[in-house]
């Protein structure tokens, strides 16, 4: 069974240009989930509490934001990657290292990866708008370009 071919505006092409944008995103911010998660779990010292409450609020969020961005590369007429492998190989970002960093580091590590993100979404912002043509998701990216500038800020205060 094949699926209908969608009357949105957007063409084959553009479809697919938005959906390959898409599926690069989710696979940063699944990557960025792991990583907090991994975190989350291994931070140790005197400001454990705070860091492993911080790394959950901030992993909760991208849950939400995958899922979003999935749903949306679906809504324009794609599929949305969802293998781990997949995910490796389209993520603009690298996986933590071994040994684990310290927990200053951790923060250092997890900021630096938002502030890559927000780079790469106001990139996305350009080719989503002006190349593929697509407002929807333009202001999408604009909204979740947003939650992580205010992720960064949390963590950059963290830093002092």
């Amino acid at each position: 069974m094949s699926t209908p071919r969608l009357q949105t505006g957007l063409s084959g092409e553009q479809s697919c240009g938005v959906v390959g944008l898409l599926n690069r995103l989710l696979a940063d911010e699944y990557l960025l989930y792991t990583k907090l998660r991994n975190f989350h779990w291994n931070v140790v010292g005197p400001d454990f509490p705070q860091l492993h409450a911080l790394f959950e609020q901030q992993y909760d969020q991208l849950d939400e934001a995958i899922d979003e961005i999935a749903e949306r590369a679906r809504a324009v007429g794609g599929l949305a990657e969802g293998t781990l492998a997949g995910f490796l190989k389209l993520t603009r970002l690298t996986e933590a290292g071994a040994p684990l960093p310290d927990a200053r580091g951790m923060v250092a590590e997890v900021l630096a990866d938002h502030e890559a993100i927000i780079r790469s979404l106001r990139a996305d912002l350009v080719e989503a708008g002006e190349k593929w043509g697509d407002a929807g998701t333009n202001d999408y990216l604009t909204g979740l370009m947003e939650r992580h500038e205010k992720m960064a800020w949390m963590l950059r205060a963290t830093l002092g």
